[in-house]
């Protein structure tokens, strides 16, 4: 009896010694980004013999924030999640979800090592760091240069006036126009036209006050936008519909465009890749030459969530991922998005890549100068008022810019104040 007891201790300290901690991890459901991140986890494991990750996509839904706060609300949250925006980060710290990264050991020595110091300022909610972002696209214009010179133009427009001079000499009514200015009608889409002009206008600022809850959008910066916006629609050099893919069939000379869209370009419009050159937005009249042009961020960023049992062994592989030396190498390989670091262009690690990637390598150019979007937890009420208040009165010459700028302002300062 005494020896069975004996081996059963012995069988129970074996157990015991080689128990397996399980961490449940999830990412943006992207078939590059399965393949970088299914790597990484093995890897990770294979290291960690006592770490489990359970890995998976973030489950279907109408979207990946309304899959998370399914997954709060029952319990079932992951501990450690990617495919986070600035918005949504807000909104789950609102209701305390998020482990805040500042008071965990090694934090600063991660930021230091991977290079994104100011990055993270844009991302801070409260003056506090809860995302570490992954990647940052910044978005730039597309212009077909062939266009361009047919109109006279050997370097794209950078300013307002000189995209007007350029429609004035290249725009046929109802059969080609100079710049596709509105990206659609989704509250997504306010990211990727009317806050990409705000930024390049602004020099970066914000349009939305989070220390008073106070949209701040209709001032000078947000007038000149406004002011653009109206007349590419007044004379026609726009139009409210454009044809499927217009850049590559020449139906526009240039849009805004992120750098997903090479890929793209060269799978499905080969003939037409070199013909491509990449700008920064347009700006104001009067914006300095020697000032650098910043834009928009379309960025995703990684958290911890605060309901994990296993905070400490979530925040070890964390800080693994971001301190690993090949991790953006392999991140910029696999997805061809630019990581959220400052030494893109410096960093011989990269220099390869850039080489082979010439349009990828303006992008890179940008990711110090792009801005995410405000954390603001109503980021899909805000940009759906920005649409209906500002951006179809303007597209439909229902309003002048200012009324339509204070329109929008008044009407989202309601539901933030």
């Amino acid at each position: 009896m005494k020896r069975v007891l004996i081996l059963s201790l012995v069988a129970l300290l074996c157990v015991i010694s080689f128990s397996v901690t399980k961490l449940v991890f999830w990412t943006a459901p992207d078939p590059q980004q399965e393949v970088f991140w299914k790597e990484l986890v093995a890897e990770y494991e294979q290291l960690h013999p006592e770490i489990d990750i359970e890995w998976s996509t973030i489950p279907a839904a109408g979207s990946s924030e309304e899959a998370i706060l399914t997954a709060i609300a029952s319990g079932r949250a992951p501990d450690v999640c990617t495919n986070i925006f600035s918005g949504f980060a807000a909104q789950l710290v609102e209701i305390d979800q998020l482990v805040e990264f500042d008071k965990l050991e090694g934090f600063d020595e991660v930021v230091e090592k991977r290079k994104m110091g100011n990055i993270l300022e844009g991302w801070k909610i409260d003056g506090k760091n809860y995302v570490i972002p992954i990647y940052s696209n910044p978005i730039l214009m597309w212009w077909r240069s062939s266009l361009l010179k047919e109109a006279g133009f050997d370097t794209p427009p950078r300013t307002y006036s000189e995209i007007y001079e350029f429609s004035k000499k290249f725009v046929i009514p109802q059969e080609r126009y100079s710049v596709q200015i509105i990206q659609g009608r989704n509250w997504w889409d306010r990211w990727f036209d009317f806050i990409t002009y705000y930024y390049a206008a602004s020099e970066g600022e914000p349009y939305i006050d989070t220390s008073k809850g106070r949209a701040i959008f209709n001032n000078e910066p947000g007038k000149e936008v406004a002011t653009f916006i109206d007349t590419m629609f007044k004379n026609g050099w726009t139009a409210v519909e454009l044809v499927s893919n217009p850049l590559y069939i020449g139906a526009i000379a240039g849009g805004l465009r992120g750098p997903w869209e090479i890929s793209f370009a060269q799978t499905q419009f080969p003939e037409i890749i070199n013909d491509i050159v990449i700008t920064p937005p347009p700006v104001p009249d009067n914006y300095p030459k020697d000032k650098p042009i910043y834009t928009f961020a379309d960025a995703k960023g990684l958290v911890i969530l605060k309901s994990s049992k296993h905070q400490k062994e979530a925040w070890d592989f964390v800080k693994w991922l971001f301190t690993k030396e090949d991790f953006d190498v392999k991140w910029l390989e696999y997805t061809k998005m630019p990581p959220a670091r400052e030494d893109l262009l410096d960093n011989e690690d990269f220099k390869d890549f850039w080489n082979e990637n010439p349009l990828a390598a303006e992008y890179a150019k940008y990711v110090a100068y792009a801005v995410p979007p405000a954390p603001i937890t109503q980021t899909v009420d805000v940009q759906d008022l920005m649409t209906f208040e500002f951006i179809e009165p303007l597209m439909y010459q229902k309003k002048d810019p200012q009324k339509a700028l204070d329109d929008a302002v008044k009407a989202i300062n309601k539901i933030l104040w």
